[in-house]
């Protein structure tokens, strides 16, 4: 399989006559499957707008792609919840939603709905998932397709620097939105 990105950007004709395929125009038309996390780090730190890089200290793990004819549009890893009063062992976070400008209109929230699914189908002991979105720059659109609630976070306020997070002061001081997806009720298999 190929992989776009890179620092190399260019515009291709409707129809790639060379692998005969189209580039995508619906979402439909997308295959999402796992990654790599060396894959979703590469391709997150090209396509993410406000945050390319993510934490080491954090296991990133499912990450998945969203892919049309051999080629990546979107990419997304999960953790553990990075809020360590959350229960880690019962939910998940997702870190990182990162989608290619060229990518069909809807991909994500196509891929968040296939994303949800695996995880309900395969990783059985999630309650909940969990995402954070900065309200200056997202509405929650891709959640509201797909029946996530929102809870309102207030402002950090205060600088994160300490020992373990140098120079945190650079993030977003704005409202954050933590959307919640309940998998299944808690202590039910």
């Amino acid at each position: 399989m190929t992989i776009r990105g890179g620092s190399v950007s260019a515009a291709r004709p409707l129809i790639l006559e060379a692998r005969g395929g189209s580039i995508p125009t619906s979402p439909l038309s997308l295959r999402f499957d796992l990654i790599d996390s060396g894959r979703f780090s590469a391709l997150n730190a090209e396509w993410h707008r406000t945050l390319p890089h993510i934490a080491a200290r954090n296991t990133i793990s499912p990450c998945f792609g969203a892919w049309h004819d051999g080629e990546c549009y979107a990419v997304a890893g999960w953790s553990n919840p990075v809020a360590r009063a959350l229960p880690q062992r019962t939910w998940l976070e997702l870190r990182r939603f990162a989608v290619a400008p060229d990518a069909p209109r809807f991909t994500a929230s196509r891929m968040l709905g296939f994303m949800v699914r695996w995880i309900r189908l395969r990783m059985s002991h999630i309650e909940r998932l969990i995402s954070y979105s900065d309200s200056d720059e997202h509405n929650g659109t891709i959640y509201k397709a797909v029946d996530w609630r929102q809870h309102q976070l207030p402002a950090s306020g205060g600088a994160w620097n300490n020992r373990q997070r140098w120079n945190r002061t650079a993030l977003r001081k704005a409202n954050k939105i933590r959307w919640e997806f309940e998998c299944r009720k808690a202590g039910v298999g």
